[in-house]
């Protein structure tokens, strides 16, 4: 690889940018494609592959290509430094997301309980403004508290993140549901949240409960196919229920 085009692919990630390396099999010379301006029959094909996340080869106006794929890292913002995201977000990071914790909490919200994530002491809505979702951004509240939750929740629904989910019960979803639906989204835009999310699976510990998500890495990685990957809440969140309900802001 030229050292022009490893600076252009490394300029495309560091801005959350995907790239694709087009390489003719015939002649061996290949081009930088953007997937999202390239109109040409090749710039669709790589804009199919980026979307797909699967480098391979394409067969263009007559002539073979390989297309290698390089998308910004996965992104996974987790709302709510309760017990069940310390397991998540580790099992999420060995599965190539980049990992996010928000929760305006200090005391949660702590280096000691989440080594090497990334945390943000913004509500959330604050934390998306500055760091925006985007098409491979995935977002999961976990408080159960609709001040901590439901600011992040508009954020992503008013986003184009491809997944959102959240934790809580049945009941605790339709509320949720409501509270969303007099802040003017449609019953077409509500579905785009998963919840309550995850597989019934009879999880009670934190332990139990973030397996799901990683089993269910692929299908974040093809975000058509997006599966619920957490269900039942934990018993021990209740605790994180009550501290949630007493947090507030100024």
């Amino acid at each position: 690889m030229k050292r022009e085009t490893l600076v252009r692919i490394n300029e495309a990630r560091r801005a959350g940018r995907a790239i694709v390396r087009a390489t003719n099999l015939a002649s061996g010379d290949d081009r930088l494609i953007d997937p999202a301006t390239d109109t040409s029959a090749l710039g669709e094909a790589a804009a199919g592959a980026a979307r797909a996340d699967t480098s391979g080869p394409a067969h263009v106006e007559g002539q073979s290509w390989f297309l290698q794929v390089f998308n910004a890292p996965l992104d996974l913002a987790i709302i709510g430094a309760v017990h069940v995201a310390q397991p998540l977000a580790t099992m999420a990071s060995l599965a190539g997301f980049g990992v996010r914790i928000v929760d305006p909490r200090t005391a949660f919200a702590t280096e000691a309980r989440f080594p090497g994530i990334r945390l943000s002491h913004d509500w959330a809505d604050e934390a998306f403004a500055k760091e925006p979702l985007g098409r491979r951004s995935a977002v999961v509240a976990l408080t159960h508290d609709p001040k901590l939750d439901d600011p992040g929740l508009i954020a992503a629904l008013r986003s184009n993140c491809f997944y959102i989910g959240a934790l809580g019960s049945k009941k605790t979803h339709a509320g949720r549901l409501e509270r969303l639906t007099a802040e003017g989204f449609s019953q077409i835009e509500l579905a785009r949240i998963h919840g309550p999310i995850g597989l019934d699976i009879g999880a009670r510990s934190p332990a139990e409960i973030a397996p799901p998500l990683t089993r269910r890495k692929s299908s974040f990685r093809r975000p058509h196919a997006v599966a619920d990957c957490v269900r039942r809440p934990v018993q021990t969140s209740r605790r994180d229920g009550r501290s949630a309900a007493s947090s507030h802001r100024a």
